[in-house]
């Protein structure tokens, strides 16, 4: 029974042992008054059982203010110095990491710009099949190979200079749609696999021209950069131009790189190659100028320093216009329609592979040419078809109702709502009918050799004809007419000159014509006439019987010259007759 209340005794001095103690060792719990009484001082007076309490109250007793302030002040500077540190030390490991990516970004973005010019290209891709991309196998013979391309006079030229051997000059590339212009492009690429050449579409929304740019050269213009989602983007940072720059800084920083390289560790000769394809679809505007301006700064500074080729691949004249305002380094390639041999081979080559069994008449062929010219993409759309003759005169009624619906006139009886429309159309009549007299003129337009010779006005003329400076940029960009480099007028292709040549051959033309133009005329005249009605000379005034107006004329010189009167007589009735 006591060894039982020993045991209790016991376990209740080390549960109030385990509350208490660690608060006493530390000096934090004074005793005041009388001393706790444990469980274990109920035994009686005679328990001997060790324990550290009563040391701990005299301890806590004999302490002194001084020394309890100073045991309070160490841990707190610790704690405080301890704080700061950890601090520190996680600011300056944050930055380093972020120095670190800043670094491996703008390495990253570099090595993404050099793999936009290695072998292969999307624009391959996009053209032809990877079939086609790839080189020919050992059992596939050169002739074969090259069976799908009709080869161009200007094509060993341009596969100079993506091979990069041509060097310290930029291009601009200017010839009528459907002439081959971006066919000789590809067909250079792939050659080379691609490699070193990139190549986009131009567009006349100059965001989406910085979004193509960044995707032929593989540049995300710092979207993907992570620090940006801790900064706020300035109003700087939201224009497209400014975006173009920063695309083209970091190109010739790659180019730099690449010409520093030996030949055998970049695998390629001659400076990078960029292609700006469809330059016309740029809009001829404040915006659109300066896009042009800046890429030409561009080209004229890597063509002096052999870092980077450029080509301007253009349908329409403007182009030639704007670049040759700055121009120093560049050099014009015109593409024109094939000769008559030429065209005359290669529907024979088209026909070959469309219809492989059909025997091929020349005869035939050259009836074909006669009626759509040398132009390959109406070359292609004939060989395609079953019947080639009613394919060529499809052609020529397209092009005449184009031709038509454009610029079409309306006679003497149109409103006065359609003149400005009108303008446009009547002076694109003038011009025809002009280009029809010059054909006229010719000794011929023919020749055995080179096939058509379509009559051309030089461009000041065109718009002496015309009598307007401004709608001929137009006609040219609708394929109505077009301008070459020699600043040279003529219709589009050959179907758009037989067009003009049925239009004017049409009974009535010239009088339908002129009556257009006098309505024109006298639309115009009357805006300019204005009405004056002097209401005082039918108005009583005091003194007299009707007003009047005195004016007075002077010559050019200001010098009075007479007086004009101008009054209302009154009007006499007849006399009754007797």
């Amino acid at each position: 029974m006591r060894m039982r209340m020993v045991m209790k005794a016991v376990q209740g001095w080390m549960m109030a042992r385990a509350r208490i103690g660690p608060s006493l060792l530390k000096g934090r719990v004074k005793a005041a008054g009388r001393p706790t009484r444990y469980v274990s001082s109920q035994v009686g007076a005679t328990n001997t059982l060790p324990g550290p309490d009563q040391d701990e109250e005299d301890s806590s007793r004999d302490s002194k203010p001084g020394q309890d302030s100073k045991s309070r002040a160490g841990p707190t500077v610790f704690k405080i110095f301890e704080t700061a540190a950890t601090t520190f030390a996680s600011i300056a490991v944050l930055g380093l990491a972020g120095y670190s990516y800043h670094l491996y970004y703008k390495s990253l973005v570099l090595r993404k710009i050099e793999k936009a010019f290695a072998p292969g290209d999307p624009m391959l891709d996009l053209a032809s099949p990877r079939s086609t991309v790839r080189a020919p196998s050992s059992t596939q013979s050169a002739e074969e190979a090259s069976e799908d391309w009709i080869a161009r006079p200007e094509q060993a030229k341009i596969d100079a200079i993506i091979k990069g051997e041509s060097r310290g000059r930029y291009y601009l590339m200017v010839g009528e749609k459907g002439t081959g212009k971006s066919s000789m492009i590809l067909e250079a690429m792939k050659k080379i696999d691609g490699e070193g050449v990139s190549m986009f579409e131009a567009h006349a929304d100059l965001e989406i021209f910085r979004i193509r740019l960044g995707k032929a050269l593989n540049y995300e213009f710092h979207e993907d950069y992570i620090g940006s989602l801790f900064s706020i983007r300035g109003p700087r940072d939201t224009t497209a131009l400014l975006d173009i720059e920063r695309a083209f800084n970091k190109l010739e920083k790659v180019a730099l790189s690449h010409r520093d390289k030996s030949p055998k560790r970049s695998g390629r000769k001659g400076p990078l190659v960029v292609i700006v394809n469809c330059a016309h679809l740029i809009r001829d505007d404040e915006d659109g100028n300066d896009l042009i301006e800046l890429m030409q700064q561009r080209a004229e500074q890597w063509a002096a320093a052999n870092l980077i080729t450029m080509i301007f691949n253009s349908d329409d004249y403007w182009v030639y216009e704007r670049l040759k305002r700055y121009a120093t380094r560049m050099e014009v390639i015109p593409v024109m329609d094939l000769s008559k041999d030429r065209a005359i081979d290669a529907l024979d080559r088209y026909r070959a592979r469309y219809f492989p069994h059909q025997e091929r008449d020349p005869k035939i062929l050259k009836e074909v040419y006669d009626l759509v010219g040398g132009r390959l993409n109406f070359l292609s759309r004939v060989a395609k078809s079953s019947d080639m003759i009613r394919m060529c005169h499809q052609i020529n009624e397209s092009e005449k109702t184009w031709f038509l619906n454009r610029c079409g006139i309306l006679g003497e009886d149109m409103d006065d709502d359609v003149m400005d429309q009108q303008k446009y159309a009547s002076a694109a009549m003038v011009l025809a009918k002009a280009l029809v007299e010059k054909d006229k003129e010719l000794d011929t337009n023919y020749d055995d050799e080179q096939g058509h010779i379509l009559p051309q006005i030089p461009l000041y003329k065109a718009r002496q004809v015309m009598t307007r400076a401004d709608f001929i940029q137009s006609y040219d960009h609708d394929n109505i007419f077009t301008i070459d480099s020699r600043a040279m007028v003529r219709a589009d292709s050959v179907p758009m000159m037989n067009a003009f040549k049925e239009i004017c051959a049409e009974e009535g033309f010239d009088e339908y014509l002129e009556a257009t133009l006098d309505r024109i005329s006298a639309i115009e005249s009357l805006n300019r006439t204005k009405e004056l009605t002097f209401k005082d000379l039918w108005i009583e005034q005091k003194g007299e019987q009707r007003g009047k107006f005195s004016f007075t004329t002077r010559d050019q010189k200001g010098r009075e010259t007479g007086t004009v009167e101008m009054r209302v007589q009154p009007d006499h009735p007849p006399e009754d007759d007797d």
